[in-house]
């Protein structure tokens, strides 16, 4: 059975209008994150790490870059964690030495998506130091944290929530408070086995035409008239259409990460998990193909020989 998070009882700490803020994760995720919240007046703070994107815009329009946690931590009340996944988080919490630079001023954000179990051991040693936590996993794509347009599910404290409402909606357009810590890393691992689920039946489909000489343009229209309509539709249709991947920039690497999270919390909760193993092992396939590749393009590589 998931581990259950402590709650937190402790006043709650508000965030003002012009938060100064901490980063740790400046990927293609993380960097529309950190364009809005300079684009809204926040004090910025980022680690310096080789992952990061290209911050020339960051630093020009004000943002600071530090070479250690301590230093972030002490520049910042709210720190935001937007990593990989479990792995990336404990270690940038444990091993890094982040956690022991946290106070009762700070309030731990992660927008990573983790594995809930992982979420609630973290929080306990976050809320132990004092600080404060909430866990806000995104949906969308680095098109979206550009336009400030993410999806956030959050988990925690509902009065730390309202009280942070504001700070998140500087890159978000929907945010949903989904209940207490490691809520929110439950919900997104959900939204994840379903979106992906469709993705995968969907490029397995195309790749089964492409195999049968049916051309992708009658397969995108049927599919578009009938029950084959949806979101995952449309952001796969301009690589079925053109092989433009752009619109869903989403590595097989980080699917395959997701879906091996699910299976974990399914075998956790001990709930059925059949779709959820047939899912991870076609992301797995493509992976095996191309290991650089997004998931528009595991279309091509379920149609190779």
């Amino acid at each position: 059975m998931s581990q259950t998070a402590p709650q937190v009882t402790s006043l709650v700490k508000t965030s003002s209008s012009q938060s100064s803020v901490g980063l740790v994760g400046v990927g293609m995720m993380g960097h529309g994150i950190a364009q809005n919240l300079l684009k809204h007046g926040h004090q910025l703070t980022f680690l310096n790490h080789p992952g990061n994107q290209p911050v020339g815009d960051l630093l020009a329009s004000g943002a600071q870059a530090v070479g250690d946690l301590t230093t972030l931590a002490q520049n910042a009340d709210v720190i935001i964690l937007c990593v990989t996944g479990s792995p990336e988080v404990e270690s940038v919490l444990y091993g890094d030495g982040l956690l022991a630079a946290l106070t009762s001023r700070h309030v731990l954000i992660d927008c990573s998506t983790a594995l809930p179990s992982s979420t609630a051991k973290v929080s306990q040693g976050v809320i132990a130091q004092g600080a404060q936590f909430l866990d806000s996993p995104m949906t969308r794509t680095p098109k979206e944290a550009a336009l400030g347009r993410l999806n956030l599910i959050v988990g925690g404290d509902r009065a730390l929530f309202e009280a942070h409402e504001p700070l998140l909606q500087c890159f978000a357009e929907n945010i949903t408070y989904a209940g207490p810590i490691g809520a929110g890393h439950q919900m997104k691992l959900l939204h994840n086995f379903v979106s992906m689920g469709f993705a995968a039946v969907l490029a397995e489909a195309a790749a089964c035409a492409a195999r049968m000489g049916v051309s992708n343009e009658v397969f995108v229209e049927i599919l578009a008239k009938g029950g084959g309509d949806s979101v995952v539709l449309n952001r796969l249709r301009p690589y079925l259409e053109n092989e433009d991947d752009s619109g869903f920039r989403f590595a097989l690497a980080n699917a395959v990460k997701d879906m091996t999270y699910y299976r974990t919390m399914v075998q956790q909760a001990q709930a059925q998990g059949t779709m959820a193993q047939a899912v991870k092992e076609t992301y797995e396939t493509g992976l095996a193909r191309d290991s650089q590749a997004t998931i528009p393009a595991l279309i091509t590589l379920l149609a190779r020989d």
